[in-house]
């Protein structure tokens, strides 16, 4: 009687590991970015608590963005509007990620502080 051995060849584990190492490549450099979106988020919600008009909002963002290193967009950037005798802020960008050789991710982030959550309008 032959036992047959069960298990995962050489080429097979390189294979896995492979894959694995660039599964962890690209969550590296996934997850700094969609960390600074959530800071965004979390800048534009405590911009419009502070109320004002479009100076005291941006400088609300400059102070939490200077606080959370906030580098992808400034108070600028933030489309900051009055519907219904409230204020909404909202903002959209793009994060190109070099992964290698002449190939890149590109993520397009937005949000909004609107109840209805409808995201601005790309601006070109």
């Amino acid at each position: 009687m032959h036992k047959r051995q069960q298990g995962i060849s050489l080429v097979g584990l390189i294979v896995v590991l492979a894959a694995l190492g660039f599964v962890l490549m690209l969550g590296l450099k996934i997850v700094p970015t969609y960390m600074e979106y959530r800071a965004i988020k979390n800048a534009i919600v405590t911009a419009k608590a502070t109320g004002g008009g479009v100076i005291e909002i941006q400088k609300s963002f400059d102070a939490s963005a200077t606080a959370g290193y906030i580098s992808s967009i400034s108070s600028r950037d933030l489309i900051i509007e009055k519907n219904n005798g409230e204020t909404d802020i909202s903002f959209a960008y793009e994060k190109k990620i070099p992964l290698v050789g002449p190939a890149s991710l590109l993520l397009e982030y937005e949000g909004t502080t609107a109840k209805s959550g409808a995201t601005p309008a790309k601006t070109e």
